[in-house]
Order: C-alpha cells, then structure tokens, then sequence
C-alpha cells in the first residue's frame, strides 16, 4: 500500500549555465544553520574540484540536504552545460520537483528548455525561480513571459503552468514572493518548497526498490551508489540483489555494508533508510547507473532513460616526442589507460576503447568541453600524453547514407558583429534559422549546424566579437551529412631542428606569422611554433644564432624587438590543431606538433596520399 512520507521533500536545481544555481544553494545551506556562526564558508561551496571552481561551472550533480521547519530538504545541484546534460538526465528520477532557476536579466536560454523539458517529461512540479533581480538591468516581468511561453511550447500541463514563480537574490540571500515585499531572506523560498513539491511515495512494507542515479568513486571504500528508496526499506548487512532494466542477463547477489544519507556537506552513517531517502551505498564493486537494488524474493528493475550517446572522440596515445619523459609522473601506456578507465566509474556519458595500438586509445564524449575537462585533470595528476584532433561520431541509415550529429547554436552578439558570425557560421554549412533583436543593441540568432562545424569556432567566435559574444549549443539528433568543410585557412609554421630557441631566429621567424613560443624554449624538429597566414606550412629555424664577424656595421647590435608570443589556453589549442598533428599534454607545457616530425617523412606521407 503506497504512503507518503511528509517529513522529506527531493529536489533538483536546474538552470542554464551561470544562472546562479550554486550561489543559491549557498544561501540556502547557510541560512538552514548547516555552517556554525562562526566558520569560513568559500564560496559556491558544492564546486568542490579545482577546475570547476577555476571555470565557474558545475561539472558532477552534487547531493547536500537541509532541515527546515522539521522537514528534510534534499537539495541536488545539477550541472548547466549542455556537455554535461547526461548527469541532468539521471539526477531528476531521484526528485518530486525541481527549481527551475532563470537569470532577471538573460532570460530563457537553450539550455534552460532543455532541462525543463527533462523535467517536463518526468511530470515533475516546478517552481520557477527568477534570480539576480538586484542586477540592474533586470527585467523580471518579461522574463516571467518567456518562462511561460517556454511552458507552453514544452506541452506543460495544467499544473505545470500553474506553478509559483519567486523573486530572489542569491548573492543578496533573499527570496520574496512579489517584487514589492520586503527582502529579508530565503524564507519565502523554503516555504514554497513545503507548500508546492510533493513528499515521496512509495510502499514502506513492500520488497526494497532503489534505482542507482549517480555514482561516486573514493580511493578508500570504492565505488558509491546514490540513489532514492522507492519501495520498502533498507539496511546495513542487508542480502540485495543487482538487476537492470537495459541488461535483463544482469542478476547479481550482493550485500550492502555501508549506508549514509546526506546532512548538510556531509554523508551521515546510517543503519536503516525508508521510502523517499536519498541513500549513498558502499561495498559494491560492481554497481553502475541505472542498477536497481532489490529484494532477491522479487528483483523488479525500475526503468530509466538511456544514457546519449557520446558524439565527439579523440585518441589518446603515449607521447613519443623528443621531449617525452622529461616532465610528467604517469608516461606509460598502462598509467593512461587505467586513468582512462578509472574515468568510467563516474562519468557515464563516456566511452573509451583500446585500439590496434596498445598505446592509443580512442575516448568518446559529448564535446569539446566534456573531453577537454578530462585532460586538464590528467594533466594535474602529473599524466604526460599526447592527444589528436576531436573528430565527430558518424553513424549510418537503413539505406546506407551517412549521418553526422547536429546542433542548436543560440547565439547573442552586438548588433555590429552579426554579419560577421552569420559569414563565418554558414561556411561552416549553419543554417541560421531565425533572429530577433535581444536587449538593447543586442541580436539573439539561432543556427543549426553540424558539430564537426563548431570545432574550433570558439577562438574564431571570441576574436569576432571581441570577446562580447555569448554562445550556446544543444545536440539535436543526427541528419545526412551536409558535405566537406575547410576547417582552417591558416598553415603552421614548424621548428626545423631540435634545440632552444633564441631570440635571433624567432626574430627571423616572426616576419612569417604568429608565434607561440618565446626564447629559451625547447623545440625539436616537428614541432608547431606559430601560425602562418598562408595556407600551406612553413618551415622556420628558430634556433639560429648570429654569427659574428670581425667587421661589425653600428646598428647591428640594436636589440632586435620580439612581438609577445600567443600563449594558447588547453581549449585553444584542441580547436587549432588539424588532423596531421597532435596536442602534447604535460603538467608543465602544452606543445603543438606534426603527427610525423620528420619533414622528409612528412613531404612524402602527402603526396601518397
């Protein structure tokens, strides 16, 4: 017999990127007494990885909890990026209702419909939450318009559209009801959340039934299921078996050793969880996402949504470059690829596959983001390897034809520069699909473009813009292939022979493009040491030094004057490399280079091509 539990509310919060969903839970942990008085609180406290506190983004759902009027509140903060919708998906069949949080100023964004529109699916409630109303620009009852006409555009419900909007703050650390009222603190939020999300359902006397969302990985005690109890009950010791939904074969005895709920930041070791927990497990090796945990008298896996599938791939392969060794920890072949598969344990959305080549390995992700956020922490582990260009993931029709995965583009740039990206965007096969005028001097344009089109725009977009262009893209399935694109229309100029570089012949060098060294760097024959304008590559020497004579004219000892070299950013570099070369990753330098170093190589490799 189903009962509710009243004294747990689950829920999610979903937004575009930046809107401000970890600075509310902030306010929301802080102001629900979960830090003492008088303890140091950094900010966006749930970013807990260097990188995501560096970039400002979320990367992995988190899961923290609160109590407020004696009701447990557990909170997962999810992330906005669409290369990282694969965690949005799973965490959402843990809660009741989600808080849909829209920036007073932005508005709607892709990536806002594309989490309500999870959300939607699930039939969750929503409580739209319009955040940053102190910014001065913001427009709060416009953006109350396009929220409601994203609902009806998404075939929400009745109820759906009939759901409580809040003003709020984060950074202020208040919530209010109506503009007007006085803007105290998140009590208005907290309330809404009681009134408006439904407590958990589930049959406290049937056979247990936990579906496994996310899973955590610790060094000490293995891999961590997470998930919601939605039937029956669970304990430590308890005898359960593993089925899945997608895997019927999948029928495995296990026993739980270790059970925690979440409590503030932290997992709170518990013997017995009921219906509508939120529960961490430990001591199953072998536990994925998607696993359902049941009684072995009655195992009934719970059905859940399949993983995307990954769309973009790039090989990883030992760096065999003059310079290999010299800086990282982890070189072998067996170091990347337990690090690769190490991976696995908590990202779903990625693929990685051994190949022919014991020492290149092929990973598959969801973008440019998802993979390049793999290798910068590689990369600070101390893993020196090397990586080629991303290369998208071509599937096939019934009748043979070849398809190639696409994408939404919203972009928003000054009214002065849209003609410009509307060029470059359609030599790279986009379609512009329509365009509106968004805030003063601003135009919103939309584009559907194949993925292979977007790799290495970014660098392009930016300079275009100035730096004043926002971008955002959504998969959206796969179509016909649309024919051959010209990525880059610049060549590279290439080091001609091993050594340091010295400020003579990079003074040389730079007549014929853009450097990306400066002197008293270590080169080797092979390597990328600039970009030229020109569309084939040069070769250029700059380790050559000046050979002096006996007669020497007065202003030949001027100090030569080098142009600053252009130092590339991990992303940078990923999008300008071309097929032929590689990207040589290592916790101290990012060095580009040719696939075959040596030029003579290099000129016949072409020519048999």
């Amino acid at each position: 017999m189903k009962t509710t539990r009243e004294d747990v509310r689950n829920i999610a919060i979903i937004a575009h990127v930046d809107h401000g969903k970890t600075t509310l839970v902030d306010e929301l942990l802080k102001q629900s007494g979960v830090f003492r008085a008088n303890q140091e609180v950094v900010e966006r406290v749930m970013d807990s990885n260097d990188i995501e506190r560096e970039r400002g983004i979320t990367i992995l759902s988190k899961n923290t909890a609160v109590t407020y009027k004696g009701t447990k509140i557990n909170i997962i903060d999810t992330p906005g990026h669409a290369d990282f919708g694969g965690e949005v998906e799973r965490v959402l069949k843990m809660v009741n209702g989600v808080i849909l949080v829209v920036d007073a100023f932005e508005g709607a964004m892709p990536q806002t419909k594309f989490v309500l529109q999870k959300a939607l699916e699930l039939d969750l409630s929503v409580i739209v939450c319009i955040n940053k109303i102190d910014r001065p620009e913001a427009r709060p009852d416009e953006v109350i318009d396009e929220v409601l006409e994203l609902l009806l555009e998404l075939d929400a419900s009745d109820e759906q559209l009939d759901c409580p909007f809040i003003f709020a703050s984060a950074k202020g650390g208040y919530a209010v009801k109506n503009l007007d009222d006085e803007k105290k603190d998140m009590k208005p939020l907290f309330d809404t959340i009681l009134e408006h999300i439904p407590a958990p359902e589930g049959d406290p006397d049937a056979d247990t039934q936990i579906l496994i969302s996310t899973i955590d990985y610790n060094e000490y005690v293995g891999r961590i299921g997470v998930g919601k109890v939605d039937n029956g009950s669970i304990r430590v010791n308890q005898e359960v078996v593993l089925v899945n939904h997608h895997d019927p074969d999948k029928f495995k005895k296990v026993k739980v050793s270790r059970l925690y709920e979440f409590d503030g930041l932290e997992k709170v070791e518990v013997a017995e969880a009921g219906i509508g927990s939120i529960v961490a497990i430990s001591g199953i090796a072998d536990l994925h996402i998607g696993d359902t945990l049941c009684s072995p008298e009655n195992p009934q896996p719970i059905p859940f949504q399949k993983i995307s599938e990954p769309t973009i791939a790039m090989h990883f392969m030992v760096n065999d470059s003059p310079l290999a060794g010299t800086e990282g920890k982890y070189v072998t072949s067996r170091h990347i690829r337990d690090r690769l598969f190490k991976e696995l344990n908590t990202d779903v959305s990625l693929r990685v596959e051994e190949t022919e080549d014991a020492d290149r390995f092929k990973v598959s992700g969801r973008g440019e983001l998802h993979l390049s956020v793999l290798i910068e922490n590689m990369r600070r582990e101390g893993y020196e390897f090397a990586v080629s260009k991303a290369e998208v993931i071509y599937k096939q029709d019934e009748k043979g034809r070849k398809l190639e995965p696409m994408e939404l583009v919203y972009i928003d740039v000054p009214d002065e520069f849209s003609g410009t990206v509307i060029q470059k965007l359609s030599l790279r096969k986009g379609e512009l699909q329509g365009m509106s005028p968004s805030g003063t001097g601003y135009t919103r344009m939309e584009f559907s473009i194949p993925s292979r089109g977007l790799i290495g725009y970014r660098g392009d977009f930016l300079t275009d813009t100035k730096g004043n262009g926002v971008m955002n893209q959504l998969f959206d399935g796969y179509a016909p292939y649309k024919g051959d694109i010209q990525y880059r229309r610049q060549g590279s100029l290439i080091a001609f022979e091993d050594g340091e570089s010295v400020t003579y012949g990079l003074f040389n060098a730079q007549e014929r493009g853009n450097l990306f060294i400066g002197p008293g760097e270590k080169v080797y024959a092979g390597m990328v040491v600039g970009s030229s304008p020109k569309t084939e590559d040069i070769e250029v020497n700059v380790c050559k030094t000046k050979h002096l004579t006996n007669t020497r004219s007065s202003g030949s000892d001027d100090a030569l004057k080098l142009v600053p070299p252009v130092i590339m950013s991990l992303e940078q570099a990923l999008d300008f490399i071309d097929a032929d070369e590689l990207l040589e990753v290592t916790p101290e330098h990012l060095r580009l280079r040719k696939k075959i170093l040596d030029s003579r190589m290099r000129k016949r490799a072409s020519i048999n091509k």
